[in-house]
């Protein structure tokens, strides 16, 4: 079992709707992957938070007392019925229809979560490397404006090669590039500037089945995200977020032209 894969029945497990089959084999993945435990133990989490959080409001007796005289009477001016085959038929047909519907539905919803929480921890660790690069004086390991030599550099030292996209003209500077470690692997990391900002891209292969990240704000820093050229781009910085929103997309675009 992958990631993609346990992605799909981490909400099953921790609403205890995984069969024995798909227990033993999310749990053994569980044991081997940090990153799906640690979604496993968010969606467990914001369960126990909700059910601990929201209110429980009691019926009032007196309403309690009218919707049982209400049934009462309606049972009592009730005759059994006898049902036909085909409106038997008719009958367990829509109820396996809402069934499915309430199954879609929960599936829906818990999807949702687990994407809210993996983007909201992707955008708080990105807002972390920028910060530290900054203080820690690493925003670049190799510095250059040559797309032709940042690429090369970062192709180097990755599993595959990002797309490096030269916006000079349109008041980005390519500064030059560095390694980050982002959701627990390595990514490529471009430096820009913009007036007196820095951003940093980060550049990973597009992950599959994962919604578009929307635009955030943590800590004080913008992350805005695209996609183009079979890659996923992250940038942070404390530029305006139309500002950033508008940029990162211009990359992706360009990364995705012919």
């Amino acid at each position: 079992m992958n990631c993609h894969d346990a992605t799909s029945l981490i909400a099953a497990l921790a609403d205890g709707e995984a069969d024995r089959a798909q227990r033993r084999a999310i749990e053994a993945h569980l044991a081997g992957c940090r990153a799906c435990a640690a979604r496993h133990a968010a969606v467990l989490a914001l369960r126990a938070e909700l059910r601990a959080e929201l209110p429980r409001h009691a019926a009032p007796a007196a309403l309690r007392s009218r919707v049982l005289a209400s049934v009462r009477e309606h049972d009592a001016g009730t005759r059994p019925r006898r049902w036909r085959p085909a409106e038997r038929s008719q009958w367990m047909l829509g109820g396996a229809l809402a069934g499915c519907a309430a199954t879609l539905l929960a599936w829906s919803v818990a999807t949702a979560v687990i994407e809210w929480r993996t983007h909201d921890d992707v955008a708080l660790e990105a807002v972390g490397l920028h910060v530290h690069a900054s203080q820690g004086d690493r925003t670049i390991q190799v510095a250059s404006s040559d797309q032709h030599t940042v690429k090369p550099w970062l192709s180097a030292r990755l599993d595959y090669s990002p797309p490096v996209v030269d916006l000079q003209q349109e008041g980005f500077p390519l500064q030059g590039g560095r390694i980050d470690h982002l959701d627990h692997r390595p990514v490529a990391t471009l430096v820009y500037g913009y007036r007196k900002h820095t951003i940093d891209v980060f550049v990973r292969p597009e992950s599959a089945g994962l919604l578009p990240m929307p635009l955030r704000t943590v800590r004080g820093f913008h992350v805005a995200h695209a996609r183009g050229g079979g890659m996923e781009w992250l940038a942070v910085s404390d530029v305006s977020a139309p500002v950033l929103a508008s940029f990162v997309q211009r990359l992706a675009t360009e990364a995705a032209a012919p």
